[in-house]
């Protein structure tokens, strides 16, 4: 059981994340383009599919850390301080996503799409945002393959 329940986080992570994580970081240069040219429905509509991808995915993306919580609880290491960290860092990845990235996608392909007056510095704060969130999942992954006090050799 162990086993599939590890594949199943595994994969959870693979599928809905990693589209996330490139979608959101697609974004902010598509919204840039987008900016330049407000009458380009190519633009916006690249906008919106990015968009809808990230909403999508982030949805999909709750079965990780559940997955994951089902994996550690059956290997006994709920209280090992590695994955304490990565539960912490995961709720705050979730936070970025849907706090500050999702809702100012939504207002950048609106104005965008509307009359175009969204500056280029939201573009720039969305793509800070977003490489936060990179980032975080990231430094998860990282502590998911090293495991800090494992007794698995790496």
């Amino acid at each position: 059981m162990n086993k599939f329940l590890l594949a199943v986080h595994v994969l959870a992570a693979i599928v809905a994340v990693g589209p996330v994580t490139v979608a959101a970081s697609m974004f902010p240069p598509a919204a840039r383009r987008a900016l330049a040219d407000p009458v380009d429905t190519r633009a916006t509509a690249v906008l919106d599919t990015l968009r809808r991808i990230c909403r999508v995915y982030a949805g999909l993306g709750i079965a990780v850390p559940v997955f994951g919580l089902a994996t550690a609880s059956s290997l006994g290491v709920l209280g090992d301080a590695w994955l304490i960290v990565s539960m912490a860092l995961t709720a705050l990845a979730a936070g970025v996503l849907g706090l500050l990235i999702l809702p100012r996608q939504e207002a950048l392909a609106s104005s965008c799409s509307a009359d175009g007056t969204a500056d280029l510095a939201a573009t720039r704060r969305l793509g800070m945002y977003t490489g936060l969130f990179n980032l975080l999942w990231a430094t998860v992954t990282v502590l998911m393959i090293v495991r800090p006090g494992s007794t698995t050799g790496v």
